[in-house]
């Protein structure tokens, strides 16, 4: 019995993520070209979520700090749950909806990206996190489940994991998580050798 859901899962998770290559590369594709060319013109990454689409975040913002598999120059990510005296004091005060979209308002700048991360893409902190991000001229990236929620018709780039299984969709979040990382990372360890190269 234990072996057979053992099996199950890691079967359903292999499901999910061929179905993730055949239907989100494009919008990885995007994502991880707006990242490139924000680190590369300067700029930074804000990462949110709740629960654990806040520890994802916390993950992803941590491979951009210090390196995910190559030596290059660190890349400044935020990951917007960390402050937990800022996350309870806007709660407290603004009320929860208002946790991610009160911090972009004090620490993005145009041209920054902001990442969400949501199973569902209805959480109503999420929205209005993203919806203050577009209007700060941010570029907007959404990690979210098969339907994307309230965020499909928000964000510049939509990558909606095929699965309406969360735990499948979370697996799925830091698998793009990392190859957004790796790709990013290539971009600007490449950047940096050839201009090492060329002087």
């Amino acid at each position: 019995m234990t072996g057979d859901i053992l099996r199950t899962n890691i079967e359903r998770s292999v499901q999910v993520h061929t179905r993730l290559l055949e239907h989100c590369l494009p919008a990885m594709t995007a994502a991880a070209n707006a990242l490139v060319s924000a680190y590369r013109s300067g700029h930074k990454a804000l990462f949110f979520g709740n629960g654990g689409s806040a520890t994802d975040a916390q993950h992803l913002a941590g491979e951009f700090l210090g390196r995910y598999l190559r030596e290059r120059r660190p890349l400044p990510a935020v990951a917007l749950a960390d402050n937990t005296a800022g996350v309870t004091a806007i709660a407290n005060d603004y009320g929860y909806a208002h946790v991610f979209s009160r911090q972009i308002e004090a620490l993005a700048a145009p041209g920054d990206v902001a990442v969400a991360i949501s199973t569902s893409g209805n959480s109503q902190n999420i929205i209005e996190g993203v919806t203050r991000a577009r209007a700060l001229g941010m570029f907007t990236i959404g990690l979210t489940g098969s339907s994307g929620g309230r965020l499909s018709g928000l964000v510049d780039a939509l990558i909606a994991v095929p699965s309406d299984d969360t735990p499948r969709i979370q697996e799925c979040h830091i698998l793009i998580g990392h190859a957004l990382c790796d790709a990013v990372e290539h971009a600007i360890a490449s950047a940096a050798a050839n201009s090492v190269g060329s002087k």
